[in-house]
């Protein structure tokens, strides 16, 4: 095996397992779900080694959590909610080359953007799946009368929001003060 390959190996399993970690370290939500830097470990990757990198990273930690007391209730929801919930964190990647511009051109405005609108989308995508589950497999937790739909959207969007917009803050802090860790060695 070659060095980058080992290199792009190693950065998956140990990034996935810090995502893991991370998760375990934060707000929890009565009904499953958490205020946490789970994602900037994926998002890192996304930025490092492209969407390739940063799905790898987010699927090793979907499969950690749900190995280690992930909420399952059956096989389509587990694969929902953590196999392809947290590797759609890594399309993150999308603004990569949008990224890459801008540290050639030393604009850490257009940086900041970029990183920050590939973490929306990376994070929405995984609101999306979290939505979804949420309504075909939790409705039963919605309050009487109230619609399915919008009580998942709105329980879901009580952590995945703050999770975004916190990961977006602290990958732009992190690339924009060390932008060396765009480029793997």
């Amino acid at each position: 095996m070659d060095r980058k390959r080992l290199q792009f190996l190693l950065e998956v399993a140990i990034l996935g397992a810090i995502s893991f970690v991370l998760d375990q370290i934060g707000f929890k939500m009565p009904q499953g779900g958490s205020v946490t830097l789970s994602m900037l470990p994926i998002i890192v990757m996304a930025f490092r080694w492209g969407i390739l990198g940063g799905m790898l990273t987010g699927f090793v930690s979907g499969s950690l959590q749900a190995l280690m007391g992930g909420y399952i209730l059956n096989p389509i929801q587990a694969t929902l909610d953590y196999f392809v919930a947290y590797a759609l964190v890594g399309v993150a990647a999308v603004t990569l080359g949008w990224l890459l511009s801008s540290k050639a051109k030393s604009n850490k405005g257009s940086m900041v953007t970029a990183i920050v609108v590939g973490t929306i989308i990376g994070g929405l995508l995984r609101y999306l799946i979290h939505f979804i589950g949420g309504i075909v497999f939790f409705g039963s937790y919605a309050p009487e009368g109230q619609p399915v739909w919008l009580y998942s959207l709105v329980y879901n969007g009580s952590y995945m929001i703050p999770a975004i917009i916190i990961s977006a803050i602290v990958a732009s802090l992190l690339f924009t003060s060390a932008p060396r860790l765009l480029q793997p060695k």
